[in-house]
């Protein structure tokens, strides 16, 4: 049999068929342009910065859904912390 090979991307193939890339919120979410840090505080630290940053992201709801499904258990997603997200899913049970 033969083995057919593509150069076309897989994201180019998600758009193709209409498929949701879910890298592509990601590339819109506003802490992409920003100091990475403000989103992983050492223990103890600030959170307002980046808090304040997922206030007006347009893409707050995916990454918080993002970090919700994969665990994530450091730092700032969604405008949530890690403690924050623990509580939310214990609420959601």
């Amino acid at each position: 049999m033969t083995e057919l090979t593509s150069n076309v991307a897989d994201d180019e193939l998600a758009q193709l068929f209409g498929l949701p890339d879910e890298a592509s919120w990601q590339e819109r979410a506003l802490c992409a342009q920003t100091d990475p840090e403000a989103f992983f505080p050492e223990k103890g630290g600030s959170t307002r910065e980046a808090k304040r940053i997922c206030t007006g992201c347009e893409v707050r709801g995916e990454c918080l859904e993002y970090a919700l499904e994969h665990d994530e258990r450091f730092g700032i997603w969604g405008g949530l912390s890690e403690r924050e997200r623990r509580r939310l899913k214990r609420r959601a049970v």
